[in-house]
């Protein structure tokens, strides 16, 4: 039975929670295993390789944002092209966006591999744990192609309303993640062995989400009529893509920068940064996901021209997101030592470090959860450079408040960490302001 959701009709909220809530979900088993996956490196291979898994973690982010920002903007065009019910122009988007998308992976993976080590000195890696480092990306690195099938195929999914199969995928992937990482860590393949656990489980969700749309959605995919480069099409899908990949990127260069500010304070607080940034990404990656999934019911509607049902979703979303956030940031807030204890030893340098981190920055969770409606919801409208100004102003102001606090004025850690929620707060502010005026036709008009 086919699991696609017409977002445009029907009760806004029952709507938007039944497709959310598989890429909710979704994040949560990601999360899960991120959280298994440190904890086995944590606890088997010691502090060192704890600390180069953290590193290479963000960097990966990083590289992710670049694939995931390109497929979401892309899936922001096939759910328009959707909501128009326009199959031949969501057909001929699959075949320009997965040739141009998944050529640009495989050039950056290529290039990936002649820069390895440059990578370490370009992250203020400590010398102590540039080798395990190195290694852990070496084998990593392969599975940068299996990211792009795997996101790829989830936005076109999504963009008609199915959110339930990238779900089932990214379950047995995780599933499976899980087992070799236990498998190949405990049989003394080291910290390689968590890298290739993680490879193999990618390939097997990106290669089974392509192979289910190939052959469940065979009126979506592109014949040989659809193999041209139209540029109307080509230049929105460029557009949208582009400007989301900026976004992505720009925010997570952000936090490679803040990476290396990090890096400079020494192994103990690169531990704790490492094991705070995965459960601190458990705790509202959800939220991010919502945003997502927001996105791509205003996409759908947008290309219906509902715009009534988009203005009355906006603020329905936006409860959903003060709520959870706000629970979500009371829980971590009150329970920072305990969660850092599943990663180290309670009450330790380590462990204090990372409970600081998260009452500090997990307080104001209710920023970045506006941030991602707001991320969302200009991408769908076909307006993705609001996006990326939202993210420079974020990340612009959280790299300058951190290397000033912790520079100028001594203040310690703590100040890169304040430095976070303040940026949101400042591209909140932006964004809303933004999003009221185009309500009121002042900013921009719907057509």
């Amino acid at each position: 039975m086919r699991q696609e959701r017409d977002l445009t009709k029907g009760a806004i909220v029952k709507s938007l929670w039944l497709f959310a809530l598989p890429l909710m979900l979704g994040n949560v088993l990601q999360q899960l295993y991120n959280l298994v996956d440190t904890w086995v490196v944590g606890r088997y291979l010691g502090k060192r390789a704890l600390a180069a898994v953290g590193a290479s973690y963000t960097l990966m982010t990083f590289l992710t944002s670049v694939v995931i920002g390109l497929c979401l903007g892309a899936g922001a065009f096939f759910a328009m092209a959707y909501g128009r019910r326009e199959k031949e122009t969501f057909r001929n988007g699959i075949f320009m966006s997965f040739t141009a998308i998944g050529g640009l992976s495989i050039v950056l993976t290529i290039l990936l591999y002649g820069f390895v080590r440059p990578l370490t000195y370009l992250l203020q890696v400590p010398a102590e744990t540039v080798e395990d480092m190195v290694t852990y990306l070496i084998y990593v690195f392969a599975g940068f192609f299996a990211i792009f099938l795997y996101n790829y195929f989830a936005s076109v999914l999504r963009s008609i309303g199915n959110s339930v199969l990238p779900l089932v995928f990214l379950g047995i992937s995780v599933a499976l993640n899980i087992g070799l990482d236990l498998l190949f860590v405990t049989f003394s393949f080291g910290i390689a062995g968590a890298a290739v656990a993680t490879v193999i489980s990618q390939y097997i969700a990106g290669i089974g989400l392509m192979l289910y749309f190939l052959f469940r959605y065979s009126d979506l995919c592109p014949a040989k009529k659809d193999f041209t480069w139209e540029k109307k099409n080509f230049r929105q899908i460029l557009s949208l893509s582009g400007f989301t990949c900026l976004q992505q990127s720009v925010m997570n260069f952000g936090i490679l920068m803040i990476q290396g500010l990090v890096n400079s304070f020494g192994t103990v607080v690169m531990a704790a940064f490492a094991a705070a940034v995965k459960i601190d990404a458990f705790a509202y990656m959800p939220v991010q996901d919502f945003g997502n999934a927001f996105s791509f019911f205003v996409a759908q509607n947008y290309g219906a021209k509902k715009y009534a049902r988009i203005r009355k979703g906006f603020l329905l979303a936006l409860v959903s997101v003060l709520i959870f956030c706000l629970v979500i940031s009371a829980a971590v807030f009150g329970f920072a030592d305990t969660l850092m204890g599943f990663f180290t030893n309670e009450g330790s340098a380590i462990s204090a470090a990372g409970a600081e981190y998260l009452r500090v920055e997990g307080a104001f969770y209710v920023g970045i959860g506006i941030l991602f409606l707001l991320y969302g919801y200009y991408r769908a409208v076909d307006k993705p450079v609001v996006s990326v100004v939202l993210t420079i102003i974020s990340l612009g102001t959280r790299v300058i408040l951190a290397y000033a606090l912790t520079g100028l004025f001594q203040t310690g850690v703590i100040g890169i960490w304040a430095a976070i929620p303040i940026g949101w707060g400042l591209a909140d502010l932006v964004g809303m302001v933004g999003i009221v005026s185009s309500f009121r036709g002042h900013f921009f008009r719907f057509p």
